[in-house]
């Protein structure tokens, strides 16, 4: 195909590009969703904000043990058939949670969607890559990455929205419908892209071995442990802490989503001048921005200024790490490689939300941002003196 300018993406390219990005952004609004309608998930189920949390932990926890084992077995498959599996498990589990009359069955049927995301969040930006011309692989990741800051602009509070005018089910009905609309849709334009060899755990020491790869995951760990034992409870802290109203908090996570637009325009303009001074700031971003968050509380301009930080450092991170990954991996190694980072990313989630729920439980739902800055220092820490070095010399080689 006669491409636009020389050097744009093809329609053949961008068709497929934008499907996949759509799905990013409906998979990560699935996945956070939870966190702007805790307090309407509670009170149909009478849970508390602890115990509601756990939604979001043990779906993180269920990521991080199926990505894995899931993208192996997916590994035989190529990926269009893949993909539109995946798309469709999704869809069937946003329909059972709409459905579900009781708390654990809730549970259940997020545990469905957590299958789905398990290889989607492996394959996205691997597949985002293969849709497209080598020369256009890191404005494909960014792709993806935007769809997932579109998720916190649009799709979180559009959730929140939905869910106080019309209760939390209808948004998950709503979630399911459209993701019924993107399955159509890839099924119409995705191409017949062959899969890599299938990933065998024969080839796992490889990937252990690499020692950029095991940094970026040790990294990966404790900055997603931190990010999460503070955002997973944005939404009480912003109304008992703050004392906002319901709209100022929407507007607050409105935002922070818009941040995120920022973050992954910034990351894909600059980052491949600048990989390495990138690597640290977006960790230092959201350890600064979590330290802060209390002291913000005290003004409505504090709090939309530290939730502008921790978006853009947010966005970042992802573009960042994926597009890392992608560099220091094999093309065998690449899918699975991301399996273990979307595991171990959802590891600090499910982890960071207990911490926050533990902070919530038995100290005061004021400190969340404190405990969860003292673990994303640790991850800071730990790129600055030790990852970027290890980067700096394998890329040298």
């Amino acid at each position: 195909m006669t491409r636009f300018v020389d050097s744009k993406l093809t329609l053949r390219e961008w068709l497929p590009l934008i499907g996949i990005t759509v799905s990013a952004f409906i998979f990560n609004t699935s996945e956070f969703m939870p966190v702007g309608l805790l307090t309407g998930i509670g009170a149909s189920f009478g849970t508390s904000e602890g115990v509601t949390g756990l939604i979001i932990s043990v779906y993180a926890w269920a990521v991080m043990l199926l990505s894995l084992p899931l993208m192996i077995l997916g590994s035989r498959l190529t990926f269009r058939p893949l993909m539109l599996l995946v798309i469709g498990v999704f869809c069937a589990g946003q329909a059972l949670s709409a459905l579900a009359p009781s708390y654990g069955l809730l549970m259940a049927a997020r545990l469905v969607v957590a299958c789905a995301h398990s290889v989607f969040w492996a394959i996205a930006a691997p597949v985002a890559v293969k849709v497209v011309d080598e020369r256009h692989a890191p404005m494909a990741v960014s792709a993806v990455v935007t769809g997932s800051a579109l998720a916190m602009v649009v799709g979180l509070p559009l959730g929140r929205m939905v869910g106080l005018c019309l209760g939390w089910r209808q948004t998950f009905g709503c979630v399911c419908a459209v993701s019924a609309l993107v399955l159509a849709y890839l099924a119409v334009v995705f191409p017949k892209i062959p899969a890599s060899k299938p990933f065998t755990l024969k080839q796992l020491p490889g990937i252990l071995r690499n020692k950029v790869l095991m940094g970026i995951f040790l990294v990966t760990a404790l900055y997603a442990m931190g990010y999460y034992t503070g955002y997973s409870y944005i939404e009480p802290f912003l109304l008992q802490v703050g004392g906002m109203d319901e709209r100022v908090v929407t507007m607050a996570l409105v935002a922070f989503g818009i941040a995120g637009l920022v973050g992954s325009a910034i990351c894909s303009r600059f980052y491949r001048g600048h990989r390495w001074a990138f690597a640290v700031w977006v960790v230092a971003g959201v350890a600064l921005a979590l330290a802060l968050l209390r002291p913000a509380a005290l003004g409505v301009v504090g709090v939309f200024a530290v939730c502008m930080l921790w978006g853009i450092a947010g966005s970042g991170y992802s573009i960042v790490y994926q597009a890392e990954i992608i560099e220091f991996a094999s093309d065998g190694e690449q899918t699975v490689a991301m399996a273990i980072f979307s595991g171990i990313f959802n590891l600090g989630i499910g982890t960071g939300s207990f911490i926050g729920g533990g902070v919530c439980t038995f100290g005061t739902i004021a400190h969340v941002g404190y405990v969860g800055a003292s673990i994303a220092l640790l991850a800071l820490l730990y790129c600055a003196f030790v990852l970027i070095k290890h980067m700096r010399a394998q890329s040298s080689k």
